[in-house]
């Protein structure tokens, strides 16, 4: 049997080339940041981290210290049994925590505003818009402005804001270019926003970050960071194709459930208003996502009337035929006319808004 002490000395040597070995091979997007996002995202990561070692550290060296010097075997060790507080401890081991969560707090709070996915970036460049669609297992990008559309595919100019409009036709995804920042959802009748910028030229991955489907693993794409001249040779490029991205070619493609990667595909022109229309199609009737609520009119024909209260043609009719004239009529009919009012108000409001999807500003 071979002693722990020798063996100990024989394995870690071999522990450390494995791990330095495997370390090699990493290359993380999000530590290796491509634009200003992801480099004020790394400094927070890292700031964050620094601040919570200064106590994390400190415990695993005292821990491994005091079990070390209070060990069974050491003699010398002072042995105080009815030990139980110390002041100067109490306020080591609660001041600096205390600090180090009051400074995390502020920094929390600032760089939630500063790096809000919702906050336009400032810059003298004209941003490029991009609308982003999730699909089963793709992304469509249409440029609204330069009215042309890609699957899987989007380029841009370097030092350019790019202002990405979300939606999703299918299940809820995740939009996410981790060399370039932050991570935000596609839901099916909703808009969210993103806005980021490339501050070097390259191709950066770009992926559906949480799982969606059987063809989850195959829904990434490709963003290319590129100079001017390269952007309008691509758009001069995409243009060049007559397939034109409309309702009927959204619809074929939205058919197509992949299970495997969908190849990048070029569209040279869009039918406007397309990611609107994506949108309000999910919303359902009165812009109530998954509801069928009819609006009425008070003032429409007689018959008219809410859903699950029937009113038969001729209701007003017989109370108009049977109530008296004068004043002592109107009374009893302006009441009526006040609860009907109250009676709907409410049932209105009861009905709410859950579902209701918004433009996500």
């Amino acid at each position: 049997m071979i002693p722990l002490n020798p063996l100990g000395r024989f394995l870690r040597p071999g522990l450390l080339f494995a791990l330095s070995v495997f370390l090699t091979g990493c290359n993380s997007a999000i530590l290796n940041p491509k634009g200003q996002i992801g480099h004020d995202e790394k400094t927070l990561l890292i700031t964050a981290t620094v601040l919570m070692l200064l106590v994390v550290v400190p415990v695993i060296i005292m821990t491994l210290a005091f079990a070390w010097k209070y060990r069974a075997t050491n003699t010398k060790a002072r042995y105080e049994p009815k030990w139980s507080h110390s002041t100067a401890i109490e306020v080591v081991v609660w001041s600096i925590p205390c600090m180090i969560v009051l400074v995390l707090a502020v920094l929390t709070w600032r760089s939630s505003h500063a790096l809000d996915p919702y906050r336009p970036l400032e810059s003298d460049k004209k941003p490029v818009v991009i609308e982003a669609i999730s699909l089963d297992w793709k992304w469509l990008f249409i440029y609204p402005e330069e009215n042309i559309a890609t699957v899987n595919e989007i380029t841009f100019p370097v030092n350019t804001p790019l202002n990405f409009k979300i939606t999703s036709d299918s299940v809820m995804n995740a939009f996410f270019i981790p060399h370039l920042g932050s991570m935000i959802y596609s839901m099916t009748g909703m808009e969210t926003k993103l806005h980021l910028i490339a501050n070097e030229t390259g191709q950066f991955p770009g992926m559906s970050s949480h799982y969606s489907g059987a063809g989850f693993s195959k829904m990434h794409f490709t963003a290319n960071s590129v100079t001017e001249a390269e952007y309008q040779a691509w758009l001069t490029k995409v243009r060049a194709q007559s397939t034109p991205m409309d309702k009927a070619a959204f619809a074929t493609l939205v058919n197509d459930k992949n299970h495997d990667w969908h190849p990048v595909t070029y569209f040279g022109t869009t039918e406007g208003g397309l990611f609107d229309w994506v949108i309000a199609k999910h919303m359902g009737d009165n812009n109530h996502y998954g509801m069928d609520h009819k609006a009425m009119s008070h003032d429409g024909a007689a018959g008219e009337s809410h859903e699950g209260h029937d009113m038969p043609a001729n209701a007003h009719e017989g109370h108009d035929a049977a109530a008296p004239s004068g004043d002592a009529a109107a009374a009893p009919a302006d009441a009526a006319a006040a609860e009907h009012a109250e009676h709907t108000a409410d049932e209105h409001a009861a009905a709410g808004h859950a579902g209701h999807a918004g433009s996500g500003e």
